[in-house]
């Protein structure tokens, strides 16, 4: 590791900080994955230290706490920032701590027999405070969920485009009432829940009229007039573009009612 982490200060020719070479590492770790392999690799013995600590038992680098923890070191590497005033590795053990504590008492539902570490107040008066680690790993989820949205909007552009549909299309033909756009999307959902008729729309990329209009309560020429909405609704449930879910869910009126 040593050589690893010689060889990228040499390569940025940047200067080497006293106190702050570790640091400067991780932030080069978010960007390079073997960068970031390497460091974790080299801190396994503080991640085991703190994981045990947690636990109040030694822990071995197959016990479920141990890769907890991997995870929640790989998470810090993410979430840290230069500015935000603590050293990474007593950031690092906060988020470890946390995210081991909280696998414990997902366990502890279970089991009631797990111990967990009551924590010493002093102690977390020297590391990072709860509220900023709170708020880096609520920044962090806010990032991932947005990059997930984003990849998913991609994809379900790309699909879009193989049945001749674009975004203009959907805005300028969804239905303008919540009851006919719930009715195209129950219409959608029994499309994507039958074989044969999903079968039909991927292979010849359009709807199979004659078979879905057997399934669905409405005339023909209302699903036609709703035809590329239906398809794009059901693209969402047969792609599993989870985060575009909120798009094919019940909408409510003002007084909460399903429309």
């Amino acid at each position: 590791m040593s050589f690893i982490i010689g060889k990228w200060m040499k390569k940025t020719e940047a200067p080497k900080p006293k106190s702050s070479s570790l640091e400067q590492l991780v932030l080069a770790a978010k960007q390079d994955m073997f960068l970031r392999n390497e460091l974790i690799k080299q801190y396994q013995p503080f991640i085991a230290k703190v994981t045990a600590k947690v636990c109040k038992r030694y822990i071995d680098q197959q016990s479920d706490e141990f890769s907890v923890s991997l995870e929640a070191f790989n998470e810090a590497i993410d979430a840290f920032q230069m500015n935000q005033g603590s050293a990474f590795l007593s950031f690092a053990e906060m988020v470890i701590r946390r995210r081991v504590i909280d696998f414990i008492r997902r366990e502890a539902r279970q089991t009631r027999d797990i111990y967990l570490e009551q924590d010493n107040l002093d102690e977390e008066n020297q590391l990072e405070s709860l509220a900023q680690i709170s708020a880096s790993l609520a920044q962090y989820e806010v990032i991932q969920e947005s990059e997930k949205r984003r990849d998913d909007i991609s994809e379900y552009q790309k699909k879009l485009r193989e049945f001749d549909i674009t975004f203009t299309d959907l805005v300028g033909q969804c239905p303008k009432h919540i009851d006919a756009r719930e009715n195209a999307k129950q219409i959608a959902k029994q499309l994507a829940s039958n074989p044969e008729l999903t079968s039909h729309l991927l292979e010849k990329k359009q709807l199979p009229m004659k078979e879905l209009l057997k399934y669905v309560k409405c005339s023909r020429k209302t699903v036609e007039r709703n035809r590329k909405y239906i398809i794009a609704m059901a693209l969402i449930y047969l792609g599993n573009y989870y985060s575009l879910r909120s798009y094919i869910e019940p909408e409510q009126d003002i007084y909460g009612k399903e429309g």
